[in-house]
């Protein structure tokens, strides 16, 4: 993560989103991109997403899709995003199942059995470790992954988990996200299968996906970026991850995260940058400045903390400077915290 004006206060926390006078696909090599919620949401593509991802590749950014979605494999995701109109090979897209298949390749024999609770994509990525999936914890397997199965995933399988794991079998998991954005709204996503498991037998799983490190080991491996920067719409798994791993990020506000959110994010949750979708990408982006008074100003707007526990927002303008001047407020009166001032009335003036 760059060191700049945007750190300070406690430590090394983050007080303010940044500013960069160069288009975010001319000033990085690579974009590290989440699928879900950011790309597209059940299925389908985001507004501006299509265009945006086009232009950036066109001006010769390279385009890598980074997702904890363990269902399905490289080819599957490549040739759906193709079909949306982003020309796309297998091998631009990492997934946490590649991840975790690595992870559990490091500590069983070649060769070993591995109880899969998920997808295809699982089963795809443990082959290619030279792994062996199966079905049963009573075919002996010496490790269990569980990955998003999807909604049809049956409940039986998180029983199965459930025995092999009570007898000791060492435990995986391609990730711990709680949710996955669909076309029809917000459901649970593997996070929510692995309490499952958690709750049956009291044991932890090792995870691989984001935020952790062996995700971000298994992106660099694979895509070679040397000013790589993360692009996702969750706090907790993408800038997080790109906080573990060092890295600049730009959130998107086209997935599960919303205004209230950011401006209460604590330090390892504070992008980069922030915009309203990919479009960001193609532009510079705006510098956040602190004014006499204590305030931060952002395009038209001002936003301090005024007495009684409040996040003021004044002026008018665009949206997103609103919401990047109350970040500043607001992460720079928390410094390593959280802040809890009342931003409610500033945020639906911004519509955020």
């Amino acid at each position: 993560m760059s060191q700049t004006a945007g750190q300070g206060g406690g430590g090394n926390a983050r007080t303010r989103p940044e500013g960069s006078s160069r288009a975010l696909s001319e000033a990085y090599d690579t974009a590290l991109l989440d699928l879900d919620g950011v790309v597209y949401a059940g299925g389908h593509a985001i507004a501006y997403a299509v265009e945006s991802l086009g232009t950036a590749r066109e001006g010769g950014m390279h385009l890598a899709y980074v997702t904890n979605n363990a269902l399905r494999t490289p080819d599957a995701v490549a040739e759906h995003l193709s079909e949306l109109g982003i020309a796309t090979d297998a091998s631009d897209v990492i997934t946490s199942a590649q991840a975790v298949a690595r992870l559990v390749s490091e500590q069983v024999p070649e060769g070993a059995r591995v109880l899969v609770i998920g997808g295809e994509g699982l089963r795809v990525a443990l082959r290619e470790r030279g792994l062996e999936p199966v079905e049963s914890a009573d075919d002996d397997p010496v490790a269990v992954v569980q990955g998003y199965g999807g909604p049809d995933l049956a409940w039986g399988r998180f029983a199965e988990a459930s025995y092999a794991v009570a007898r000791g079998v060492p435990w995986f998991a391609s990730n711990t996200d709680l949710t996955i954005p669909s076309a029809r709204g917000i459901a649970p996503g593997n996070g929510a299968a692995v309490e499952v498991v958690r709750i049956a037998t009291g044991a932890e799983p090792q995870v691989a996906g984001k935020p952790l490190p062996p995700m971000h080991r298994e992106t660099i491996l694979r895509t070679g970026a040397e000013r790589p920067l993360v692009v996702g719409d969750r706090l907790d798994t993408d800038i997080e991850g790109a906080f573990r791993g060092e890295v600049d990020s730009l959130l998107v506000l086209t997935g599960v995260t919303d205004g209230a959110q950011l401006v209460a994010a604590r330090p390892e949750h504070r992008p980069t940058y922030v915009d309203a979708d990919l479009r960001g990408m193609l532009t510079g982006q705006p510098e956040v400045a602190q004014v006499d008074g204590g305030g931060f100003a952002c395009g038209g707007w001002t936003a301090a903390v005024r007495g009684g526990g409040e996040l003021a927002l004044d002026g008018e303008g665009e949206a997103m400077d609103g919401l990047r001047a109350l970040c500043a407020a607001a992460w720079t009166e928390a410094g390593d915290g959280v802040c809890e001032l009342d931003a409610s009335k500033a945020l639906a003036r911004l519509g955020v």
